[in-house]
This record gives C-alpha cells, sequence and structure tokens, in this order.
C-alpha cells in the first residue's frame, strides 16, 4: 500500500465512481482500480460495495475513510511546516572552520549565505586544531578528513586533491624537481600539529607510491601562515587544492610534479549531533558543495589538477 494508493481511495469516495475518480487524479481508470484494491488487501476488508451500476462504501469503509482523511492531513500538515522552515531560515550558525579554508574560502561563502538569509547570525571559531564541540560550543565544523567519532554525523562536501606547490621564481633559482627523489635539495614548508611535523611527504604515480623525508627552514601550526611563505617564495608546500586555488589560478604559484600526486583528502561538515542538523546546516552544506564544486571545476578545466576521483 502506498500513500498516494489512500488519496485515491479518498477521492473514489468522494466521487462514488473509480472512473471518475481517475480522471480528476489524471490517471487511467486500471491504475486507480489496482490503488484501491492494495489498501482493501493490506487492511484485510473491503471499503467499497461494487454492483454493475453503483459503488459506495461498506461499513469498513466507513469507520476507516474519516482516519485516513484525517492522516492524510496531518501528513500535509507536516510537509508544509518543513517547506515554511525552508523558507524562514534564520537562528545562529556557530561554526568551527581551519585557518586558511575559513579566512579565504569559507568566510566569503557565510557572507553570501547570510545575505539571501538575512535572519541567520554568525558565531565563527578558527583553528586549526581539533575541535571540540561542547568545550568551544560550537554547532558544526568544516573540516577535511571523515569524522574519527562514530557518534559524530557528517555531511561529506567533495574529494579534494592535495598540490604540491611553489612559486615560479622559487623553481627558477632552485630548479624544478620531476621526480620524489628531486626534492632533498629542496627546502620544505611544514604543517605542525600538536608537535607533530609533517614533514614526510607522500606521493603516487599511479602504480608506485614514495615517501619524502623533507627538511626546511620553516614550521607553523597555522595552514595559512604556510600558504603565506609559499606565495612569498620561501620554499615547497603540500596544501589542500582548494586552500590554493586562488593562487593557483591567478598564477601565484604552480601544481609542481603533477603526475605524481599526493594521496586526496575529504571536505566535511561534521555536527555533534542530530539536534543540530536544521534546515539552516542543511542548505548551508548544499552551499558549500555548490561553492566546492565551481572551485574543482575551474582547476581541473584549466588543466592545473586532475578531476576529483568519485567527487561528491
Amino acid at each position: 500500500m502506498l500513500l498516494e494508493d489512500l488519496q485515491v481511495v479518498l477521492r473514489v469516495a468522494e466521487f462514488r465512481s473509480i472512473t471518475a475518480a481517475a480522471a480528476s487524479l489524471d490517471m487511467r481508470t486500471a491504475t486507480a482500480s489496482a490503488a484501491i484494491k492494495r489498501v482493501e488487501k493490506a487492511l484485510g476488508v473491503d471499503l467499497f460495495i461494487r454492483t454493475t451500476r453503483h459503488l459506495k462504501l461498506s461499513g469498513a469503509g466507513e469507520k476507516y475513510l474519516p482516519s485516513c482523511e484525517q492522516a492524510l492531513m496531518m501528513l500535509e500538515r507536516a510537509r508544509q511546516n518543513v517547506r515554511d522552515d525552508l523558507d524562514n531560515v534564520d537562528g545562529e550558525l556557530r561554526i568551527a572552520l581551519s585557518s586558511d579554508l575559513g579566512r579565504n574560502l569559507a568566510m566569503p561563502w557565510l557572507d553570501e549565505f547570510m545575505e539571501t538569509y538575512p535572519s541567520v547570525s554568525l558565531r565563527s571559531h578558527i583553528s586549526d586544531s581539533n575541535i571540540d564541540f561542547y568545550r568551544d560550543s560550537v554547532d558544526m565544523a568544516l573540516r577535511y578528513g571523515s569524522p574519527g567519532d562514530a557518534s559524530l554525523y557528517g555531511f561529506k562536501i567533495c574529494n579534494v586533491p592535495i598540490v604540491l606547490c611553489a612559486t615560479e621564481d622559487y623553481l627558477a633559482q632552485n630548479g624544478t624537481p620531476q621526480h620524489p627523489h628531486d626534492l632533498a635539495s629542496h627546502n620544505g614548508l611544514f604543517y605542525q600539529l600538536h608537535d607533530i611535523l609533517h614533514d614526510v611527504w607522500k606521493f603516487s604515480d599511479g602504480s608506485t607510491e614514495y615517501k619524502v623525508k623533507m627538511t626546511g627552514n620553516r614550521a607553523s601550526n597555522d595552514g595559512d601562515l604556510v600558504r603565506r611563505w609559499c606565495v612569498s617564495g620561501k620554499g615547497l608546500a603540500i596544501k589542500s587544492s582548494l586552500d590554493m586555488a586562488a593562487d593557483l589560478l591567478a598564477g601565484r604559484v604552480v601544481n609542481v610534479m603533477p603526475d605524481f600526486q599526493p594521496p586526496q583528502t575529504e571536505l566535511w561538515l561534521i555536527c555533534p549531533g542530530r539536534q543540530s542538523i536544521t534546515p539552516a546546516v542543511r542548505l548551508l552544506r548544499e552551499h558549500f558543495k555548490a561553492k566546492c564544486s565551481d572551485i574543482l571545476q575551474q582547476l581541473t578545466q584549466q588543466g592545473i589538477i586532475k578531476n576529483p576521483a568519485n567527487n561528491c
């Protein structure tokens, strides 16, 4: 029995005719008749008494139809309530963002979202450290990597290629590496979190994986600072293609060794529980997905990156 079958039953009861009810619903008479049979089979009783000329409600039908009509009205009210919530998005968005992605991409995206939904307010938490939803009083976090805690709820935004970046000037002065083995003589710009220095870089050409222990004279726990060092020509950096998109598209940096790709990551919108997933959060998820898709498409069309695998 389908929900639409109940609507057919109500219309047949109104018209006292399957043919007339089918015409009003713009369906074939046989389709309407099949709907009635499904409902009667599910209930185990006949709702209508049929003769060669007339059709009327049975005793069971007279008892069932009022409750059926009330149930459909409740479902319609619930549907309308959801539509009203979507049309009137308001409340406070308390979101945690990483430094580079947050400052340079997500904040402009959020500004645009708030222009579309002016009743929304924003409280942002900018940090590259792992978020504690309860200590930091946030309702969602836009983060690279899938949620490691099974108690969290996450929405995948997209797959994100990672790129090895440098300026043309740096490469002109220090040479352009063609293979991971060539990186030993180059200066690495490192991201460091909780005293863990990310100085081992991984690459793959599709058949072989390479690990390179890099040396370098700069490290920071702020991803945006690592990007700034790279753009100013201080060395090579491993970065998200989203974080570097504006610099890559403007030619301030280039994708080095594109045939040897670092492992890609994923961008997720993470919430601490179902109660945090409001209509505003769902709309924001779709907004983020559209923005990321546009950037990755631009990078792909210009040949800066390859199309991310299974991007969704």
